[in-house]
């Protein structure tokens, strides 16, 4: 606290007591000085504080620092870092808190005008302790705009060659999955112009589930966690009503406990079909050469357990409809090489690594 003292009473009159100190400046102009005086300057220093800015995208190790004020408001901070930047626009700016404890950044990022001051923005759970450190992203859109959008990171399964190829889609919240297929349409090449699109979710490299058109896209969907879509064959047009869609897993074994891995994917099976008919299709879908295909065992999986096939095995035998659900049951692939080939991301500046 500091007050001005009435230089015409007593030290008494103005409660001054021992270990009091008294500072004293000269006069100055108001707008020649960022802290004209003593009060104001010294609430700079009491409020002062030095802010590490990290780009999300590398986030173990500092890009710049700023001096801020802890009073500091939401736009006070990203018109600073915008400043710093040579950015016309503030709003284009996305701040993430940091975990000490984790070293990381938080899996939230502040929405806009969310948080009043920076000290807010710095405070740990624990109300004595203070961060220092902040993430930045450079958006392409103003923050305000995109939180109104729905942003979705989407891999893309080509049909020929087997390649997966990443897209960042944004739609209107209240969007369907049938938005999403048309707005990835424009953006895909596909083997034929009335291609139907499946889209799916994965979960621990297994086919966790499958979204209708008719549905709704969760508002909160995680924009790290892709939505998987591919072309539905058209082989799976002339299912008949004995033949099954399976789902078809990779895995190795590891201390006899397998673990998945890689991209899972549906399956026709057609009834009475053996695993050596079966074999022959999967490896032209993945294009393995003999040598490297002879390593590759074949098993029906259950609950995280092989079971592995022979082939003369006829497949849909072991899969019992009312027994497991679809997730429990696949058709799995042991290798350790993973043909499927990855085209670089088409990512946006604002998507999280």
């Amino acid at each position: 606290m500091c007050e001005p003292v009435d230089c015409d009473v007593s030290f008494s009159l103005n409660q001054i007591a021992d270990g009091d100190i008294l500072c004293y400046q000269k006069r100055c102009s108001l707008d020649q000085h960022r802290h004209p005086n003593v009060s104001s300057f010294f609430e700079y220093v009491h409020n002062r504080q030095v802010v590490h800015f990290r780009l999300l995208e590398k986030p173990k190790q500092d890009d710049f620092s700023l001096e801020l004020s802890k009073r500091s408001t939401y736009d006070d901070v990203v018109e600073k870092v915008a400043q710093h930047l040579g950015m016309d626009d503030p709003s284009k700016l996305r701040l993430t808190q940091h975990i000490p404890h984790l070293q990381q950044p938080k899996h939230q990022y502040i929405k806009y005008r969310s948080i009043d001051h920076l000290s807010d923005m710095l405070l740990l759970r624990n109300p004595n302790q203070m961060s220092d450190i902040l993430y930045y992203e450079i958006l392409d859109i103003p923050l305000p705009e995109l939180q109104g959008l729905i942003t979705l990171r989407v891999a893309f399964h080509q049909a020929t060659p087997n390649e997966v190829l990443f897209h960042i889609i944004r739609l209107p919240k209240g969007s369907t999955y049938s938005d999403l297929i048309d707005d990835l349409k424009s953006k895909v090449q596909l083997s034929r112009s009335d291609a139907e699109l499946r889209l799916f979710q994965v979960n621990n490299n297994k086919i966790w589930k499958v979204y209708l058109p008719t549905e709704k896209i969760d508002a909160v969907h995680d924009p790290n966690v892709p939505l998987h879509v591919e072309e539905i064959p058209e082989v799976e047009k002339s299912a008949g009503p004995r033949d099954r869609l399976v789902h078809v897993v990779h895995f190795f074994k590891d201390n006899q406990h397998i673990q998945y891995y890689g991209v899972p994917f549906f399956f026709l099976i057609r009834e009475g079909e053996a695993l050596s008919d079966i074999k022959v299709r999967i490896q032209k879908k993945f294009e393995v050469p003999d040598e490297q295909f002879l390593k590759w065992k074949f098993a029906y999986v259950a609950y995280n357990r092989p079971d592995y096939l022979q082939d003369s095995d006829i497949v849909l035998s072991r899969f019992q409809k009312n027994i497991y659900g679809p997730w429990e049951q696949s058709l799995g692939l042991e290798h350790s090489d993973m043909p499927t080939k990855r085209a670089n991301q088409n990512r946006h500046s604002f998507e999280k690594p």
